[in-house]
């Protein structure tokens, strides 16, 4: 469990794959941080992840379903978790979760999660064969 999580309150699913803070150039007028830059961090955690299980280049081809449930301000830390969910021939789906640690509190807060869909590619960018595991 992450520390500062409580247990009566649901724990990130997956592995710990990026960590960044969030800066004032990443804000809109409001002051809460752009809802593209937490994507962008989603995305990145998503290559990760799918470059490690591919065992080489993937792309993005697919985001289902994201809602943002809770703001992220100037200082939060964004940790970003990632689960391979199901993998086929050349593509597979990813559950990335994106979690706030708030500036100077304890508070740890789910900000959104998605399905991102991956595939391999080759050095032509053409859909290649995921090695088994």
């Amino acid at each position: 469990m992450p520390p500062n999580v409580s247990s009566d309150r649901p724990l990130p699913r997956g592995a710990l794959t990026v960590r960044t803070i969030a800066m004032p150039a990443d804000t809109n007028a409001n002051g809460d941080i752009f809802g593209g830059w937490v994507m962008s961090a989603m995305d990145q955690a998503g290559g990760i992840a799918g470059v490690e299980r591919a065992q080489g280049r993937v792309v993005t081809v697919k985001v289902d379903t994201m809602t943002f449930l809770a703001p992220m301000k100037v200082g939060d830390v964004l940790e970003v978790y990632t689960d391979v969910e199901s993998i086929g021939r050349t593509s597979m789906k990813i559950h990335i979760e994106a979690w706030a640690r708030r500036f100077r509190t304890t508070q740890h807060d789910k900000v959104t999660d998605a399905l991102f869909t991956f595939v391999a590619v080759d050095d032509d960018g053409r859909p290649r064969a995921i090695p088994p595991e």
